[in-house]
């Protein structure tokens, strides 16, 4: 099991952060991120929008209750799938041949690529280094179980 509380500390304030930011850079501008994720030619206008909407929220909630460590383990894993389906999502649009802005960060955004596959990985790996790490309660019912138990008398 991972032990180590400073790696811990600062994977869940760098990925918390990057999460708020990206989703509050996103709710300053909802009609241009429904377009950026209209580019990608998955969905159409209208799920664009409920997507510009809904998503942006639920990086910024989940980026702030990975910081504050409020459902840690419920945050890693939103925050680790979201990863995923990034990941996804641009690895099928650079096979499909379309050049998109990623829309991560707003106007910062750039080329969706390699680059953003490989950021996307590191922080994915981040989001399983939290999930994966042990909660007090994991560390209680550990210790329980390692406890010796006198042997019960015939």
């Amino acid at each position: 099991m991972i032990r180590n509380k400073a790696a811990l500390f600062v994977f869940r304030t760098v990925l918390g952060g990057l999460f708020v930011y990206a989703g509050i850079v996103k709710v300053l501008e909802p009609l241009d991120f429904a377009q950026n994720i209209r580019n990608y030619r998955l969905v159409g206008q209208e799920f664009s929008f409920l997507a510009a909407i809904f998503l942006p929220w639920l990086e910024i909630l989940a980026g702030a209750f990975l910081i504050a460590g409020v459902w840690r383990r419920g945050a890693a894993l939103t925050i680790s799938g979201l990863l995923v389906f990034f990941i996804v999502l641009t690895l099928v649009t650079m096979a499909r041949g379309i050049d998109v802005d990623c829309g991560c960060f707003g106007s910062l955004s750039r080329k969706s690529g390699w680059g953003v596959v490989f950021e996307d990985l590191a922080m994915l790996l981040m989001g399983l280094y939290v999930l994966l790490s042990p909660t007090k309660k994991n560390k209680r019912e550990a210790s329980r179980e390692l406890e010796v138990k006198p042997a019960e008398e015939p």
